[in-house]
């Protein structure tokens, strides 16, 4: 007990607690240096002891294991491909156009009635080039049902074409699901309406919305593996004034598409009578018919004499000589006295005769003959006929059977 005068107690001395009147003692109180360190010694001891007692406690508890959750990242699935099979083309021999080339009309569009068998014919084939496979006849290219037949063909290294037509159907769609919508009608040239039948039209490459459905189909054909373009009857869709051609522009276009995907390509036109040279060499091949008589002979001069005006005999050397390669074939047009019409009505032995005779004529002068294997025929045409008599086919399973002499020639056998 300690007593302290009651001049000498602090007013507020009476309110501390016993801890803060202890060190209020301390503070006051003058103590020994022994005394000192005794009590420092003391506390260290009594604050070791506490840190001691907590360290043990805390070694027995158990560490928690925090499981950190991995990141839940949602796998994304490859984009689904446009087409389930895609043909990859390799280079572009014209050698092998002109010698091994053949007319497959609508092969690739189920021309012809039986796509089965077509195709059955030409992979028994010697046909490395297929010309006018893919058709765009008043009809947008279906390139699915394309890539499904090309997917059965099983020819490596064979060149397919596509037919740009001189007929479109007018109208306002998109030409496949989820595409652009095109405006056909405003595709036409002027003065051409039902030219090719109820709501056809010729289309104009002077029309923006024409040269914009072109890149559209070029461009999805190249994607599938399509190398050559043939534009039907040039001069029903370009400008006969070639100064104000946008020819050039459509094929700038498409051969530089080509080269961004780095595949070749080539591309033709059926240029009538055009003897413009610098028009004509804008294309690397122009093609045509051969203006054949029912005796299965050519004639000699540029224009075919059967015709009122002049249907141009591409091999004379107006044309021939102002383009860089020449294709010729067995025209069609549905009328009876067409090249292929004519040709069915001929008996098997005159017609392996004809053929055997113009693919040597052409062949000898550097110009691709191009065999006929499907085409169009008059409608009362008579004669031979694939799987319908609209139909020319020279498949052996019908009734003209001209598989023979055309392998043997494109074999190079005489």
């Amino acid at each position: 007990m300690m007593y302290f005068h009651k001049n000498q107690i602090n007013p507020e001395f009476i309110y501390l607690s016993s801890g803060e009147r202890f060190w209020l003692y301390l503070k006051t109180k003058k103590i020994g240096i022994i005394s000192g360190t005794i009590i420092l010694l003391l506390l260290a001891i009594f604050f070791s002891f506490l840190v001691l007692k907590k360290a043990n406690q805390v070694s027995k508890i158990e560490p928690a294991v925090i499981i950190i959750p991995k990141r839940i990242v949602k796998k994304e699935e490859p984009p689904k491909p446009k087409y389930g099979y895609v043909y990859k083309p390799g280079p572009i021999s014209m050698e092998k156009i002109k010698t091994q080339g053949c007319v497959v009309d609508g092969i690739l569009s189920q021309y012809g009635g039986d796509t089965k068998e077509a195709v059955a014919m030409i992979n028994r084939s010697n046909c490395m080039y297929l010309h006018r496979a893919l058709e765009t006849w008043v009809d947008t290219p279906d390139f699915q049902k394309a890539t499904e037949i090309m997917a059965k063909i099983k020819k490596p290294g064979i060149i397919y074409g596509m037919f740009i037509a001189e007929a479109i159907r007018k109208g306002e769609r998109s030409f496949e699901e989820d595409g652009k919508e095109f405006d056909f009608s405003d595709m036409c040239r002027n003065g051409s309406d039902n030219i090719w039948g109820e709501h056809t039209c010729k289309p104009n490459i002077s029309e923006k919305e024409y040269r914009e459905y072109l890149a559209q189909i070029t461009r999805e054909a190249m994607d599938i593996g399509i190398q050559s373009f043939l534009f039907g009857q040039i001069y029903f869709q370009d400008s006969v004034d070639s100064d104000k051609s946008k020819m050039q522009k459509v094929l700038d276009d498409m051969r530089s598409y080509a080269r961004e995907k780095g595949i070749e390509i080539v591309i033709g036109a059926q240029t009538g009578n055009i003897t413009d040279e610098k028009y004509l060499r804008m294309f690397d091949y122009i093609e045509g018919g051969v203006g054949m008589g029912d005796d299965g002979v050519i004639e000699e001069g540029p224009c075919w004499s059967r015709m009122g005006s002049c249907w141009a005999l591409l091999w004379h050397e107006r044309y021939a000589s102002k383009a860089n390669n020449v294709l010729l074939h067995l025209d069609w047009s549905g009328l009876a006295f067409d090249d292929m019409s004519v040709f069915a009505r001929m008996n098997k032995a005159k017609r392996a005769e004809t053929l055997r005779n113009l693919y040597g004529y052409f062949t000898s002068k550097n110009m691709g003959f191009l065999m006929p294997m499907s085409a169009t025929l008059y409608k009362d045409n008579g004669g031979c006929y694939g799987s319908k008599r609209r139909s020319y086919s020279a498949s052996n399973k019908y009734t003209c059977q001209d598989e023979g002499i055309i392998n043997s020639l494109l074999s190079g056998k005489k």
